[in-house]
């Protein structure tokens, strides 16, 4: 009797230890739902202390609809009908706020008076992903353009409503067919140089170009295209973002045609000015006519409708009383196109009292009888739904590697939580049974244990590559410093890492960025360089975060290089697009490489720790 209380009483301190140390929070309740224990994880989650939730029922944490499923669900489990159940539901924490926790219950039976235990993971980080994954494909669904994604062998894979209003094939009719069945026989080499420079690692923007139709009828297109990688920075698709271009392209074609018939009539008219206020009421596009001292002219009926005018407001008027809020930079560029220039812009953005318009414009003078300026012509294109679809798809991307993100810090954790755990008790059971052992079996018993203890700390390594803690904890300072050198110490390499100037913070997104893309250049130098020597430098300035990494290797030829898909260079220029930076390489054969990436930095920006 005594005996088996001394093995039961280190196995009550073990379950204690593991009950209060679990990250998960946990709760023991009677059958009536009134909480008995409460560890650590489960307050600190709440906000509550332990005393406080062993007063509360089980109901008196959720709102009163979540409370209700809960209760219906452990009242089955009282009755015996089942024995365990799980559900996501939302908590209330001291403060008020809400938090979301997936909640696992079980009948413990093995007692007298069965209890019941409660397992609670927080979900909200989850939870917000999750809807904010929706808020982008709602923002995709609601775009006017054709939103499309195709896989590497030109299938497609995904289509919005605007893909359906542009070209007639429901998604249901679109997903998994090539997508040859936009594209016009004719244009089919066309496709294949497109994907091509895709494949590549090259972008294509504002691309225009002829598709088809479900009825078979073209149509014209402003093509953007960028590639989809997985989290190793793998292709694995493409984005095609689709502008329907074909009310602009007509209207460029009786532009063309006008200035045809202008040629032809201008002897049968008596001023050419008179001519231009013809052509410019009669254009199908936002056109504006003004005289030297900015007054209108005439306006084209689209001017009109997108600025929400009348053209009888405007005659006779400066352009100035109409719009009071113009930007000073734009009136520089009237004056200039008075003076005879020419000045075009692919898009503007206009910040006006009502919120952000974006637009594609031209302004050219127009000449007089006497072959001088008489005024200008202001050609203009609003373009803020394309841009909204841009954002929409950078959103994205960050959606997706911040995703990426969560499912290394994942695996990262379980490697190190769990498998690197597993591997160190494994080795401690095999250095128990050598002692016990003959000579022989010994020795090979001491090599297994060693061969244990090494893959343990091979797979610690990867768990801290995948999910470095340091750069939470320690910034990115003490993040780059550990990891040059752990991976020095398994490549068997020198890394000389140096920093100066940096900010006190530096912004999480940013610094995440920044050691990713240290991970990556020191893997392809390790990988392509043929040196062991690599010197690491991070350093500040005014307005900028600058990292570089840096090897007297072999070299390589940077167009080929960026042509392949092997060294990972697309995928560090992706995540530095991403906050903004961008990355640039010197580098010839067998004169070294130098990587080089810069971020802006300001520090009004969420931000961690830059010092280790």
């Amino acid at each position: 009797m005594g005996e088996a209380a001394r093995t039961r009483t280190p196995d009550i301190e073990l379950f204690r230890d593991v009950f209060n140390a679990s990250p998960i929070g946990i709760a023991v309740e009677t059958l009536e739902g009134q909480p008995l224990f409460v560890n650590p994880a489960f307050c600190s989650m709440l906000g509550f202390s332990e005393e406080e939730l062993r007063y509360k029922h089980c109901v008196d944490f959720s709102p009163p609809e979540d409370a209700q499923k809960d209760w219906a669900l452990f009242q089955q489990l009282k009755a015996g009908s089942i024995d365990h159940y799980q559900l996501e539901k939302r908590y209330f924490r001291k403060d008020g706020s809400l938090v979301w926790g997936r909640l696992s219950i079980s009948l413990l039976k093995s007692r007298q008076s069965p209890l019941v235990i409660a397992m609670v993971e927080d979900i909200t980080d989850k939870q917000r992903a999750e809807e904010a994954r929706f808020r982008h494909a709602a923002i995709v669904e609601s775009s006017e353009d054709a939103i499309i994604s195709k896989n590497l062998d030109a299938v497609i894979v995904s289509w919005n409503a605007g893909a359906q209003r542009i070209f007639g094939y429901t998604e249901s009719e679109a997903v998994g067919q090539p997508i040859t069945i936009l594209i016009p026989p004719e244009s089919w080499d066309e496709e294949n140089q497109i994907l091509e420079r895709l494949r590549a690692g090259g972008r294509i923007e504002y691309y225009e170009t002829t598709r088809i139709t479900k009825a078979g009828k073209k149509v014209a297109v402003s093509l953007t295209i960028s590639p989809i990688k997985d989290s190793t920075g793998r292709l694995v698709g493409f984005c095609k973002l689709a502008h329907d271009i074909t009310e602009r392209k007509r209207a460029e074609q009786v532009l063309r045609e006008t200035n045809r018939a202008l040629e032809t009539q201008t002897a049968a008219l008596r001023s050419r000015e008179e001519l231009l206020k013809i052509f410019v009421k009669n254009v199908p596009v936002a056109v504006a006519m003004l005289d030297r001292d900015m007054r209108y002219l005439q306006v084209s009926d689209r001017w009109c409708v997108d600025f929400s005018l009348d053209s009888s407001q405007l005659l006779g008027r400066s352009h100035y009383e109409i719009f009071p809020d113009i930007p000073d930079r734009w009136k520089q560029l009237h004056r200039r196109a008075l003076s005879g220039e020419t000045l075009r812009a692919e898009e503007d953005r206009w910040d006006r009292e009502g919120g952000t318009t974006w637009l594609r414009w031209e302004i050219r003078p127009w000449q007089n009888l006497d072959g001088l300026p008489g005024g200008i012509l202001i050609f203009s294109e609003d373009i803020t739904h394309r841009k909204h679809a841009d954002e929409a798809l950078l959103g994205m991307s960050g959606r997706l590697i911040e995703a990426h993100e969560q499912e290394r810090t994942r695996i990262g954790r379980d490697l190190h939580d769990d498998i690197v755990q597993r591997l160190a008790l494994l080795a401690i059971e095999l250095e128990g049974v050598q002692h016990d052992s003959a000579p022989e079996l010994s020795r090979r018993i001491d090599d297994l244990r060693k061969q244990a203890t090494q893959i343990a700390n091979d797979v610690q390594l990867l768990s801290h590559e995948l999910h470095s803690s340091k750069l939470e904890y320690l910034g990115i300072v003490g993040a780059i410093k550990s990891f040059c050198k752990e991976y020095g110490e398994r490549q068997k390499l020198e890394i000389d890492f140096k920093s100066h100037d940096l900010p006190a913070a530096l912004p999480t997104d940013l610094s995440l960025s920044l050691f990713r893309v240290l991970q990556e250049a020191l893997r392809n130098a390790t990988k392509h360089s043929r040196v062991k020597n690599f010197e690491v430098r991070l350093w500040g300035s005014s307005d900028e975060i600058h990292l570089t990494v840096k090897d007297s290797g072999t070299g390589f030829d940077r167009e080929a290089a960026m042509k392949s898909t092997g060294l990972g260079l697309t995928s560090m220029q992706e995540r530095l697009r991403l906050v903004g930076g961008a990355l640039s390489i010197e580098s010839q054969p067998q004169r070294g490489t130098t990587i080089y990436a810069r971020v802006p930095f300001t520090s009004s920006r969420d931000s961690a720790p830059a010092a280790g």
